[in-house]
């Protein structure tokens, strides 16, 4: 069920010297400064389903997010626990400081707005806009949508665009990005503008919908802390990340969820 994309370029440069870990008088863990949420686990906040980056497979949380999320838990000798949170709490910082999570995983653009909010790690994905439509719904471009419902999710980069670009048709935001799907299935909206990772998969899975247009935006996705006292956390977590790609780890699960043959 996974779809097929091209293994898009990302370069990220690392200089950062990891903290050693250690426990603490209260049960939590430590990486350099910072308390783990529980201990000896990283516990990752996410807004699932977003196939395939972030979603349930038979009770359990997987995708490319998750899993590369995963990666890097074990790098860092820690156990990996996934909290479904939602976006807004996530690109918000709320779900962090409220000690819901150590840390986010959520194809989470990195914006000069959001980090007003949160901090990130270096980009791990490209994530492009991209338009899908129904096939027979006369759609090809966004200009063809002057008068009916674009559905997008809401707070991502994607509604931002849509308003940004909006060709005189109506915005509609979801906050659940599954709902999309499905109103545009039941007709309530007449195109999704989000990122292009989940409308081709949902392309490749249904083969009434298609992808009409493709938006390159030159966004990157970034994994979010809280905008202060993660900074070991962080630190920790850029390293794995590099670590991660340098010894091929990062190919293997892009090549699981993205398989170019």
């Amino acid at each position: 069920m996974t779809p097929r994309f091209r293994l898009f370029s990302i370069i990220a440069a690392f200089a950062i010297v990891i903290t050693a870990c250690g426990g603490d008088d209260d049960g939590g863990s430590m990486i350099g400064s910072y308390e783990l949420v529980a201990a000896d686990t990283l516990t990752v906040c996410t807004d699932a389903p977003y196939v395939p980056m972030e979603y349930e497979e038979d009770g359990e949380f997987t995708g490319f997010d998750i899993e590369l999320m995963r990666a890097i838990a074990d790098d860092l000798g820690l156990g990996l626990s996934v909290v479904n949170s939602g976006f807004d709490p996530i690109t918000s910082g709320l779900a962090m400081t409220a000690g819901d999570c150590d840390i986010a995983a959520a194809s989470i653009t990195i914006t000069p707005e959001r980090e007003e909010n949160i901090d990130f790690s270096e980009g791990y994905f490209n994530g492009d806009q991209s338009l899908l439509v129904k096939k027979d719904a006369g759609i090809s471009t966004l200009a063809d949508l002057a008068d009916k419902n674009i559905g997008v999710q809401t707070g991502t980069t994607g509604e931002a665009y849509a308003n940004a670009n909006n060709p005189g048709g109506t915005i509609v935001s979801f906050e659940n990005p599954g709902d999309l799907f499905t109103a545009l299935e039941a007709g309530t909206i007449d195109a999704i503008l989000q990122d292009l990772v989940p409308n081709q998969a949902k392309a490749v899975e249904d083969d009434t919908v298609t992808v009409t247009e493709t938006y390159q935006t030159d966004e990157l996705y970034g994994f979010a802390v809280k905008e202060e006292g993660a900074e070991d956390l962080l630190s920790a977590v850029n390293e794995s990340l590099q670590k991660v790609r340098d010894d091929g780890k990062y190919d293997e699960i892009f090549e699981e969820f993205f398989p170019t043959a």
